[in-house]
């Protein structure tokens, strides 16, 4: 884990991919997401095993890193919890943030660029396709992010896809999206709260950023949307039953 604080970096403990082995201004669309498989399982910080899946089918959306704000510390914790997949298996390595508060996070500058070195080293871990972002920003924070994502676009290379999930509401009306530099929204169609009722039966939406894909979870089935990828949560750890039901919850 790296805390970062008035210019101090303590450097995170590594963590290696290894195939079947524990793992850890708007550009054009990039092919890479063309070439994802039509499912992805999303792996989050918990022990997974995965290499019983169809490559050709399935892809992984693993939680690689997370980034904590709390007050004037900011946390950058790497996955510490082993994943084994099958050789092959396309990967979207994804960096969730987490904040304690409402309002723009006060970075400084070289805070800010280790923040950006951090995310872009995901792109460049074995078979990673795109990197995902996980941030549930709060209005007050979109200045912070808007600005995030431009800098980790010009960090990564041109042939790794920027994609961040999305809450529902992002893609319904809220114009911020469109001139963000990322290849896709995934707007998440479960964990909703207050907006449950207006969304749960929504099967597409029509900002084209957002049009090609949906996350849902296997605890709050909904009909399935009518989306390019579909990125699946489980609460629990994935099994080959739990995936099959998955599949067959949410199968065309």
């Amino acid at each position: 884990m790296r805390f970062l604080k008035n210019k101090k970096l303590w450097p995170a403990p590594l963590i290696v991919l290894v195939p079947i082995a524990f793992v850890a201004l708007r550009p054009k669309p990039q092919p890479t997401l063309s070439t994802l498989p039509p499912v992805i399982v999303w792996a989050w910080e918990r022990p997974e095993k995965l290499d019983f899946i169809d490559t050709n089918q399935i892809g992984v959306a693993f939680l690689a890193k997370t980034i904590t704000f709390d007050g004037d510390m900011i946390y950058i914790r790497p996955r510490l919890q082993p994943l084994e997949l099958a050789r092959g298996t396309k990967l979207v390595g994804v960096v969730r943030f987490e904040t304690h508060h409402k309002g723009t996070p006060r970075v400084e500058e070289k805070t800010f660029q280790d923040i950006v070195d951090a995310i872009a080293d995901v792109s460049r871990l074995p078979n990673v396709s795109a990197v995902q972002i996980d941030f549930d920003a709060f209005v007050s924070e979109r200045k912070f992010y808007r600005a995030l994502l431009i800098a980790v676009r010009q960090k990564m290379s041109s042939s790794t896809a920027l994609s961040i999930t999305a809450l529902a509401s992002w893609c319904a009306g809220d114009r911020w999206l469109s001139d963000l530099p990322i290849d896709e929204a995934v707007p998440m169609l479960f964990r909703m709260g207050v907006d449950q009722k207006r969304f749960q039966t929504a099967t597409r939406f029509e900002p084209p950023i957002c049009a090609n894909s949906a996350g849902v979870s296997t605890d709050e089935p909904i009909p399935r949307p009518n989306v390019e990828r579909l990125y699946i949560f489980s609460p629990n750890p994935w099994s080959r039953d739990s995936l099959d039901r998955a599949l067959e919850t949410y199968k065309k």
